[in-house]
């Protein structure tokens, strides 16, 4: 796991959460803004989840080579 992953997650998490609160006092601008906020967390989750993705194929690719 790398550190976009994490920041992403808890952006996400966080974002989730100013959704709901702001469905419960009746604010949409709170709502906008944490759809807003979770939205960027998947968005730096997937980019970690792509690095971490690409750091595992490259790992693959070190050891076959190594192997040869």
């Amino acid at each position: 796991m790398n550190k976009d992953q994490v920041k992403g997650a808890a952006k996400e998490v966080a974002g989730k959460t100013q959704k709901n609160v702001g469905k419960a006092i009746g604010s949409t601008e709170q709502q906008a803004k944490g759809m807003a906020r979770e939205a960027e967390g998947k968005v730096q989750k997937n980019v970690g989840n792509a690095r971490e993705t690409l750091k595992d194929a490259a790992d693959d690719r070190r050891d076959d080579l190594d192997r040869a």
